[in-house]
């Protein structure tokens, strides 16, 4: 009776780790699968972009996805990875043709936003940059080196003040300016020198940028305005302060980048915070809509 009791209960142990392995390799393929899936969808509306505006289209969308096969989140942002990977997207476009890059991006590395925003600055055919979203510090510097700034009416981009470690540089510089040299310690005094070292590189870099696209006076007054630290780094600059600035702006985003964007699903619970019909609504031809009339009212 033991003895059967043992065999039964090292039969329903095999059965469970079975059940184990087929239930996580079933997992894994359809990880693998699903992201193939939108992989090649992301692929297809690419190449049709690019063939409606006869242009090389670029996307550096960066988003907080599950980037691991257990579906481990990981938050994006500018790196050398992606500056290697314009570049070369750069250097395999040929010199009249057109460049349309999507930006959905919070910053990053300042070295490689400056490398793809000098490769951009440089080219001769149009630079077009759509920001369907956000464009903020890294993202702004590489949009102000475009010809044209296409932005959803309700997007912002940011100011492009250095930041030293998490601390803004014109904060640091601020401080000692108001205690004194001799009032805080050595460490501090060569974070301010860094920090008054970096405001004079990206103030530099960003004149550089607009010289192709405005006056002398004009680009060094703007290039303060947003590398000087006036606002905090998150500050949004919307359409209309874009353009009260001297960008040039437009508001004409195509349909083709908001697809994109639906392509790069934001990762995190399994319970979505935001809820409604995916269904796009149009007014009746020739009818405006009409006010429902309050409880008790005719």
């Amino acid at each position: 009776m033991n003895g059967e009791k043992r065999i039964w209960s090292q039969h329903v142990a095999n059965l469970a780790r079975a059940a184990f392995w087929f239930l996580l390799v079933a997992i894994l393929l359809l990880q693998l699968l699903g992201s193939r899936g939108q992989d090649s969808q992301r692929a297809a509306l690419l190449g049709n972009f690019e063939k409606e505006r006869s242009s090389r289209v670029i996307a550096m969308i960066h988003r907080q996805e599950s980037a691991s096969i257990l579906g481990v989140p990981v938050a994006g942002s500018i790196s050398i990875d992606d500056s290697e990977a314009i570049l070369r997207a750069i250097r395999l476009t040929p010199p009249d043709q057109p460049i349309d890059l999507i930006l959905h991006t919070p910053g990053g590395l300042v070295l490689a936003a400056e490398q793809i925003a000098k490769a951009l600055v440089e080219r001769k055919a149009k630079v077009t940059v759509f920001v369907p979203h956000y464009a903020m510090s890294g993202g702004t510097l590489i949009a102000l080196a475009a010809d044209e700034i296409v932005m959803d009416a309700n997007a912002v981009l940011g100011p492009v003040d250095p930041q030293i470690g998490d601390l803004p540089a014109a904060s640091i510089v601020k401080v000692v300016q108001l205690k004194g040299p001799a009032k805080v310690g050595d460490e501090m005094l060569i974070l301010a020198d860094m920090a008054q070292k970096a405001r004079v590189q990206v103030g530099s870099f960003v004149v550089q940028l607009l010289l192709k696209h405005m006056p002398e006076k004009p680009a060094v007054q703007l290039a303060t305005v947003l590398s000087e630290g006036r606002w905090t780094h998150d500050f949004p600059i919307t359409v209309q302060a874009a353009r009260q600035l001297g960008l040039k702006v437009s508001t004409n985003m195509p349909r083709s980048v908001y697809d994109l964007m639906d392509l790069y699903p934001q990762g995190g619970g399994v319970r979505p915070s935001v809820l409604y019909v995916p269904i796009r609504r149009t007014a009746a031809p020739g009818k405006a809509p009409q006010e429902k009339s309050a409880p008790g009212q005719p």
